[in-house]
């Protein structure tokens, strides 16, 4: 069992992992000298996971320069979830 909690933040997380992943993940960790949070909080980041706040911000930039109205924006998405789901 692996329980991370950042000290900026009040969000606690706990998973289950394999102890062999969960010795490599202490290893990395301390091979970069960060903390498992630290690595854990970059790799979603690098899979684009991102806070509400942070994604709220990146729809209003792109409404600003996309052009489109609220309603073309969201028949747009729509289609392309369709297509990526297909």
């Amino acid at each position: 069992m692996l329980i991370c909690k950042n000290l900026f933040a009040a969000g606690w997380l706990t998973i289950n992992l394999p102890d062999e992943l969960h010795q490599a993940l202490k290893t990395a960790a301390a091979r970069r000298k960060k903390t498992i949070g630290n690595l854990v909080q970059e790799s979603l980041e690098a899979y684009g996971i991102k806070a509400a706040g942070d994604v709220e911000e990146l729809v209003r930039r792109a409404r600003l320069h996309s052009g489109l109205s609220e309603e073309e924006a969201l028949d747009l998405a729509v289609a392309e979830t369709r297509a990526h789901r297909v």
